[in-house]
C-alpha cells in the first residue's frame, strides 16, 4: 500500500515515501504527498520539509504499474507534485538516501535543496524505454550540473553515484550517513536564511560554445542510434534548457508525448514488462521457500564451464571445477584467470578483486569433491550418453537436496533426470556463450522438477545477473527450437536466389546484431551439421536445405577455420567474400535444378522473421512457454534481436497478427522453401481471425 509517513526533527517535518517495491511515484503516492506538504505548510511549529525515501532508495520514479495507463497522469501528476513542492513557502528538501532515478530525481530538482549520500545511484534513465523525462528533467538537470554531464546522463539514461555531482550546484551537500539529519539541517538553515528560497528553474544553463556542443552531439547520436529516436530527440530537448524555463518545458512536454506513441519506445516498454514478467511462474507462489546455495559445482572446464564459473565467482560463490584430465584442468582455470586479468587491465576490477574470485575457484580431478556442493551444473559435450553417465554419477555422491543442473541447449531433460533417483532436483540451466557475458539463462522445468528447485534457480539467477526465463521440455527448447527454422529459411533464401552476404545485411539493417551466415560461422557450422544429421533421422518430415552440409563437407566450419560462409584472415573477425563459397552455392543450385530469382531484402526479413513467430505460437500452444513474451526474453536477451523492435513476438503483434497470417499464406504458395511449415500455427490462426495480439494468448 502506498503512504507517506510523517515525523519531525524538532522544527523540521520529515515526509518518508513509503510505495514498495521502489518508492514509485503512482497516483496514490503522488496525493498522499500533496496533502502531507499541505499538512507541513499548515503546521505553525514547522518550519521546513524534508522528503526522503523508505528503505534503501529514494524513488525509482514512475510506478511501472501505471505505466500506459490513465493513473499516470491522473491529477495530481507529477509535474503538480513538483509544483507543489516548488512552490512550497517553506523549504522543501531531498534527503537522496539511496537510488533516485526518473521521476524521483524530477521531483528532487524541483525542491528547494538536495543532499544526498555519496553511494546513491543518480539517473534518467527514460531513454531506455523510448522516452524522455516529462517532467522537467531535461531543463532542471542542465541547470543543476551543466549542459555536457545533462546531455551525457539524459542521452545514455546511465546511472552516476551522487559524490560524482558533489560539485555540482544539484547536491548542497553529499554525506556518508545520517542523510536525514543532514537534510534537516540544511532546511534549518534555508528557513533561517534572509535570501529567496533557492530553484533550480531560476539558473542559467552555462556552457562554452553550447550551440557548437549540441550541434556535434546531434551528429553523433544520430549516427550512433539511428533506430532510437528517443536518443535525438533527448538532444533536443535539453537544448530547450537554453531557452527561458517556460519555453523549454512545452518543448520537453511536446517531445514527451511525440516518443509515446512511437513504435519504437511501444517495443522498448513492452521489453520492459517481459523482463519482469518472466521472472513470475504461474503455479510457484513468490514466497515459495528456495534451497541454501553456499557452493555450486561445474562440470568440464572449457569455454563453457569456465564462463558459468565466472558467473558464480563474481557473486562471491565459491565454485569446484571438475576435469577429468590435468591438461584440461589447468587450461580452463589459465582461461578464466585471463579473463580476470584482462579485464583488471581495462580497469574493470582491481587486482585484490582478481585474486579474491580466484580465491574461491576450487580445481580439481576428484569427481568426488562435488559432493558438499548445493548445486552442481553440469557443462560436457552434448550427446546423451555422456550426460547420462555424468548424471548417473553425480546421483551417486551429491548430498540429498543438491540441485543437479544440465546445461543441454537441446536434449531431452526428462531423459537425463531419469538417470537418477531424484528426478525432484533435476533441472535445466541453459547458459548461452559467453556464459559470462550473456545475460540470457534458460532455465529448462522437466516434468517433475520441484517447484522450490526452480524457485531456487529463478532467485539464484538475479544474484548472478542473468535474465531467466523458464521453458518446458522439447528439442531446443524455445531458443534453439525457433533459431532453427530462422536459419532453415536463410538458407533456402540462399538456394532460391538470394546470397549469404544479402541475407545477412539484410537482417543486420533490420535490427539484429548479426545475420544468420555471419552467426554460424562465429558458433561454429558443424554444430549445426551435427544436430541436422539427428533431425534428419528424427524428423525425417521436416525439409532442409543440404547447402549447408555441402558447406561442412568441405571442412569450412567458420572462423575456427578461417573459412566459413565467409573468409577470415589470421588475427582478424572481419567477414570476407568467398569466390568458393559463390562457387558452391551455384553449383548446389544446379544439383538440385534450381533457376535463381531476385530476391528483395524484404522477403528476406519477413521470411526469417516470421519463421521465429509462425514456431513461437506453437510453443505458446504447447506450454513450453509461459507467456509470449517470455519468448521475447529470450530472443532479447540471447540472440541479438533489437530491444527497440520488442522480440519476435512483440513485434508480431505491431506488425499485426492477420498481416502476418496474410504473408505466411504468401509464402507457402510460392515454389520452394517449405509450404507445410508456412501453414500459420492454429493458436496464430486464432488470434489474427479474432484480432486479438499475442498478449491475449
Amino acid at each position: 500500500m502506498s503512504s507517506v509517513h510523517t515525523s519531525r526533527l524538532g522544527s523540521i517535518a520529515v515526509l518518508t515515501l513509503d510505495n514498495p517495491p521502489v518508492n514509485g511515484f503512482g497516483r496514490q503516492q503522488r496525493r498522499l504527498l500533496v496533502e502531507a506538504i499541505d499538512a507541513a505548510m499548515a503546521d505553525s511549529g514547522v518550519i521546513g520539509i524534508v522528503v526522503t525515501g523508505a528503505g534503501a532508495l529514494f524513488s525509482g520514479g514512475a510506478d511501472i504499474r501505471e505505466f500506459g495507463r490513465p493513473e499516470s497522469m491522473s491529477s495530481p501528476h507529477l509535474l503538480d507534485v513538483i509544483a507543489v513542492a516548488e512552490a512550497c513557502t517553506k523549504p522543501v528538501v531531498a534527503a537522496i538516501n539511496g537510488t533516485c532515478m526518473g521521476g524521483g530525481l524530477e521531483f528532487a530538482l524541483g525542491c528547494h535543496g538536495r543532499v544526498a549520500l555519496a553511494s546513491a545511484l543518480i539517473a534518467l534513465p527514460e531513454v531506455k524505454l523510448g522516452l524522455l523525462p516529462g517532467a522537467g528533467g531535461t531543463q532542471r538537470l542542465p541547470r543543476a550540473v551543466g549542459l555536457e554531464h545533462a546531455m551525457n546522463m539524459i542521452v545514455s539514461g546511465e546511472a552516476v553515484p551522487a559524490r560524482m555531482l558533489a560539485a555540482t550546484a544539484f547536491f548542497d551537500a553529499v554525506v556518508e550517513d545520517d542523510v536525514v539529519g543532514a537534510a534537516a539541517a540544511f532546511a534549518r538553515h534555508l528557513a533561517e536564511s534572509t535570501k529567496p528560497t533557492p530553484r533550480v528553474r531560476d539558473l542559467a544553463v552555462n556552457h562554452d560554445n553550447a550551440e557548437a556542443f549540441i550541434q556535434f552531439t546531434r551528429t553523433t547520436v544520430a549516427a550512433q542510434f539511428p533506430h532510437e529516436p528517443a536518443r535525438l530527440q533527448c538532444v533536443e530537448a535539453v537544448a530547450g534548457s537554453l531557452k527561458p524555463f517556460n519555453e523549454g518545458m512545452l518543448r520537453e512536454r511536446s517531445l514527451f508525448a511525440m516518443l509515446m506513441a512511437t513504435p519504437e519506445s511501444q517495443a522498448l516498454r513492452h521489453a520492459f514488462f517481459a523482463e519482469r514478467a518472466a521472472s513470475k511462474i504461474g503455479d510457484v507462489p513468490a514466497d515459495t521457500p528456495t534451497r541454501p546455495i553456499a557452493r555450486v559445482g561445474v562440470i568440464g572446464a572449457g569455454t563453457m564451464g569456465g564462463g558459468i564459473s565466472m558467473n558464480f565467482l563474481n557473486a562471491g560463490i565459491p565454485v569446484t571445477l571438475v576435469e577429468t584430465t590435468q591438461e584440461a584442468l589447468d587450461r580452463g582455470v589459465a582461461t578464466i584467470h585471463k579473463n580476470y586479468d584482462n579485464s583488471a587491465k581495462k580497469g574493470k576490477l582491481k587486482p585484490e578483486q582478481v585474486d579474491k574470485r580466484m580465491a574461491l575457484l576450487r580445481p580439481t580431478l576428484d569427481f568426488a569433491q562435488l559432493a558438499d556442493c548445493d548445486l552442481v551444473i553440469e557443462a560436457v559435450f552434448e550427446t546423451m550418453e555422456v550426460k547420462r553417465d555424468v548424471f548417473e554419477r553425480l546421483d551417486a555422491i551429491a548430498k540429498p537436496g543438491a540441485i543437479l543442473a544440465s546445461n543441454t541447449s537441446t536434449l531431452d531433460l526428462d531423459a537425463i533426470a531419469a538417470c537418477t533417483k531424484r528426478a525432484q532436483d533435476v533441472i535445466g540451466m541453459h547458459f548461452f556463450s559467453p556464459a559470462n557475458v550473456m545475460k540470457l539463462l534458460e532455465v529448462v522445468r522437466g516434468k517433475a522438477t520441484a517447484k522450490d528447485a526452480l524457485a531456487t534457480v529463478m532467485k539464484l539467477a538475479k544474484t548472478i545477473r542473468k535474465t531467466a526465463v523458464v521453458s518446458g521440455v522439447c528439442d531446443g527448447f524455445i531458443g534453439n527450437r525457433m533459431i532453427e527454422h530462422y536459419g532453415r529459411m536463410a538458407n533456402f533464401l540462399v538456394e532460391e536466389g538470394a546470397s549469404p552476404q544479402q541475407v545477412d545485411r539484410a537482417l543486420e539493417a533490420w535490427g539484429m546484431a548479426m545475420g544468420p551466415f555471419r552467426m554460424g560461422d562465429l558458433a561454429g557450422n558443424d554444430i549445426g551439421w551435427a544436430i541436422r544429421k539427428r533431425r534428419y533421422v528424427e524428423k525425417p518430415n521436416v525439409m532442409y536445405s543440404r547447402l549447408a552440409d555441402r558447406l561442412c563437407e568441405q571442412g569450412r566450419y567458420g572462423q575456427k577455420t578461417g573459412k566459413g560462409w565467409y573468409r577470415y584472415e589470421a588475427g582478424n573477425r572481419a567477414a570476407l567474400p568467398d569466390p568458393e563459397v559463390d562457387a558452391l552455392i551455384t553449383a548446389y543450385r544446379q544439383e538440385i535444378g534450381v533457376t535463381p530469382r531476385k530476391i528483395d531484402d524484404a522477403e528476406i526479413v519477413d521470411r526469417c522473421l516470421y519463421a521465429l513467430v509462425n514456431e513461437g505460437a506453437r510453443l505458446l500452444a504447447e506450454g513450453i512457454a509461459q507467456r509470449a513474451s517470455d519468448i521475447d526474453m529470450v530472443y532479447l536477451a540471447g540472440y541479438g534481436f533489437p530491444a527497440w523492435r520488442g522480440g519476435p513476438m512483440g513485434y508480431a503483434d505491431q506488425i499485426g497478427l492477420a498481416m502476418v497470417v496474410r504473408r505466411m499464406r504468401q509464402f507457402a504458395a510460392q515454389p520452394g522453401g517449405d509450404a507445410a511449415f508456412w501453414q500459420p500455427a492454429p493458436l496464430l490462426a486464432e488470434l489474427a481471425e479474432q484480432g486479438k495480439t499475442f498478449s491475449c494468448a
